[in-house]
């Protein structure tokens, strides 16, 4: 396993981590929670992704009985949090300071640890200051509770906001954002952020390499397996959108050009990711233990994945954004 800096920070994460979105107390039993986790861990993955919404908190509470009963050293992992969608009533939804510090509270208790490494803004807040929100992250630093800031889905303008809202006050600013990046979706991470890596060292902690598992190749001719995510009643929106003729067309592509250098579909497009220097980690899901080992076998292919393999994977995608000059 390798371990890459989060941006500027001094954190070191692994370069694929463990995330639990749809799968911890929704998809899976916590059995089999445990031993995908267990083995992410035993392979050298140190950074797991949560978030108070996922499950409507039950995910992490799955996560929290795993690292209370598996009683790893606390310095050998790092475990995230979001905030921004608590709850339908008043004050349980946003970034109001209120609602931030609430949420960190409510997370801490269900992920039984005594402060969160990493806690993201899951979503921006126009309904609040920016400001509010930097000195409430900040306060939560102070206090120990939480380590290190950052934003999941902002703009780069957003981000900058906060960032210099923050230096100009003497406060916390955020270290990394998390946005969803794989070969299907792409414009905004090598685009829009391209001057925020090189002007405040952002660093990245990437969702949906697979995009939603599309990317696997499992959805033969857009047919989605029993047990699927895409299966999933709450989730056929996001199987309308990425399910569409021409995104099957291209992972048929993309099958192909896999078996013609010895690897799988998804192995293939985690590690184009796993390529790009900006990615600080790529965070990855599993339903079952052995999706985990053929994520991680993504690291060991990494070398297979040419100029001449990239080129090739452009040529299949014709979604190369334009670089804007600064």
């Amino acid at each position: 396993m390798k371990y890459n800096k989060l941006g500027k920070s001094g954190l070191e994460v692994s370069e694929i981590s463990f995330g639990s979105w749809v799968t911890f107390g929704n998809q899976i039993d916590e059995k089999t929670a445990e031993k995908c986790m267990t083995e992410a861990y035993k392979c050298g993955v140190n950074f797991f992704d949560n978030a108070e919404v996922y499950a409507s908190g039950m995910s992490e509470t799955v996560m929290g009985k795993i690292l209370k009963k598996q009683k790893w050293s606390r310095d050998s992992f790092v475990v995230s949090s979001k905030v921004f969608w608590g709850g339908k009533g008043p004050n349980q939804k946003g970034l109001s300071r209120k609602r931030v510090m609430e949420a960190c509270h409510a997370a801490l208790k269900r992920l039984q640890v005594d402060y969160l490494d990493l806690y993201f803004c899951h979503r921006p807040d126009d309904a609040t200051p920016v400001e509010e929100t930097v000195r409430s992250m900040h306060t939560l630093i102070e206090q120990g509770k939480v380590l290190y800031w950052g934003t999941s889905e902002w703009n780069a303008q957003q981000i900058m906001e906060a960032y210099s809202i923050a230096r100009q006050y003497n406060l916390t600013p955020p270290t990394m954002e998390q946005p969803q990046y794989n070969m299907l979706v792409r414009e905004r991470f090598e685009n829009e952020y391209r001057r925020l890596y090189r002007e405040i060292g952002l660093g990245t902690t990437i969702w949906s390499p697979l995009a939603s598992g599309v990317l696997s190749g499992k959805y033969k001719n857009g047919k989605v397996p029993k047990g699927a995510r895409l299966s999933l009643e709450s989730l056929q929106w996001l199987k309308e959108k990425m399910l569409t003729k021409e995104n099957i067309q291209k992972i048929e592509q993309l099958e192909v050009l896999s078996k013609k250098i010895g690897i799988t579909t998804a192995q293939l497009a985690i590690a184009w990711c796993l390529k790009n220097e900006n990615v600080s980690t790529v965070i990855t899901g599993a339903s079952k233990i052995e999706q985990v080992k053929e994520n991680l076998k993504s690291i060991q292919v990494k070398e297979k994945i040419t100029s001449e393999v990239m080129e090739e994977i452009e040529k299949i995608l014709q979604n190369k954004p334009q670089i804007l000059t600064f």
